[in-house]
């Protein structure tokens, strides 16, 4: 029987386990290297660890393995129920308390490394964690779709952007808006159509920079909390909205926000998430590219629980009930 610990968190309502102990040897190398090695012999443990029984559609993953650079305070991998992950915001917060939890890191500003690049996390009083995120960027504007829901097709703009994963985001508003409710109420209709969104994204071979797929949907409307400037429904691979308001989504905004010079460097966005749950965002400009934004998120992480995931071979669910979503 394998034995594989783990600690659980969630950020702001969306959870995350990580690996702490008992994972499988990733080697050396940078953590994308890692990341690969993981994707390609261990995909029997990312499903183990967050797919059915032990786990659930909604719940994100990490492995925390060796970083290159001796500064770091950890590598990351996070991963979900249909795959790996580029980055993850809200996990990095939930990793900083995880980190805390276990002594390894104290209050103040620490590194982490990514398959996507280096993030800084910064350890605050009250469970609370800021993140400086890897480079953002909006990568096309008022990207023109036919989406097709419930036997009707219509046109939809949005933007491609990146923030540590890839992005389509689409406002409410307008002839070319999504026009849905942000409520739990409609979570039904947010996913159909989100998923219709990601369809034609697909049919049109329309992706990020390098071909990058964009496997992410975000759509915006108006908060419901006053100190927010609108609410998002974030659909993330594997078909489960996130709970958070999304720290890579957040970044992706930002980005999209300074290139129509509608927030200034330093302007704190608010984002509400799907359950009222909220982020704070900023951003400074890259000094190494114009085009890009270096974007810094805060939200608030708790520990869930301690336990010992146990893999036995004989069991025919032992590695899990693979996601077909």
């Amino acid at each position: 029987m394998q034995r594989i610990s783990v600690i659980d968190s969630h950020t702001e309502g969306e959870p995350t386990r990580i690996i702490v102990s008992g994972g499988p040897d990733l080697g050396g190398g940078s953590v994308a290297q890692q990341r690969r090695v993981f994707q390609e012999k261990f995909d029997h443990i990312r499903s183990a660890v967050v797919n059915e029984p032990r786990g659930c559609d909604h719940l994100v993953g990490a492995i925390i393995c060796k970083p290159q650079n001796p500064a770091a305070a950890a590598g990351v991998i996070f991963f979900n129920n249909v795959g790996m992950l580029n980055g993850c915001g809200h996990g990095t917060i939930g990793l900083a308390v995880t980190l805390a939890h276990m002594g390894r890191i104290g209050p103040g500003e620490h590194l982490i490394e990514t398959p996507v690049g280096d993030v800084k996390i910064r350890l605050e009083p009250a469970h609370r964690v800021t993140i400086s995120n890897v480079p953002s960027y909006r990568h096309a504007h008022a990207v023109e779709l036919d989406v097709s829901v419930g036997g009707a097709t219509r046109k939809v703009r949005g933007d491609v952007a990146w923030g540590g994963n890839w992005f389509f985001l689409v406002d409410r508003e307008g002839a070319y808006g999504h026009g849905l409710d942000i409520s739990l109420a409609n979570l039904e209709a947010l996913t159909r159509f989100s998923c219709a969104v990601r369809d034609a994204l697909e049919r049109s071979s329309i992706t990020g920079t390098g071909g990058g797929v964009i496997d992410h949907i975000e759509l915006f409307g108006p908060p419901v909390r006053t100190d927010c400037h609108s609410r998002n429904f974030v659909l993330c691979p594997g078909k489960e909205y996130d709970r958070s308001p999304c720290g890579t989504g957040t970044s992706a905004k930002l980005a999209c926000l300074a290139a129509d010079g509608k927030l200034r460097p330093g302007q704190v966005w608010g984002q509400e998430s799907l359950i009222g749950s909220a982020f704070d965002g900023w951003f400074a400009p890259d000094p190494a590219d114009s085009s890009r934004v270096l974007p810094s998120i805060r939200g608030s992480a708790w520990i869930t629980s301690e336990s010992t995931l146990i893999v036995d071979s004989t069991d025919p669910f032992g590695h899990g009930i693979r996601s077909s979503r």
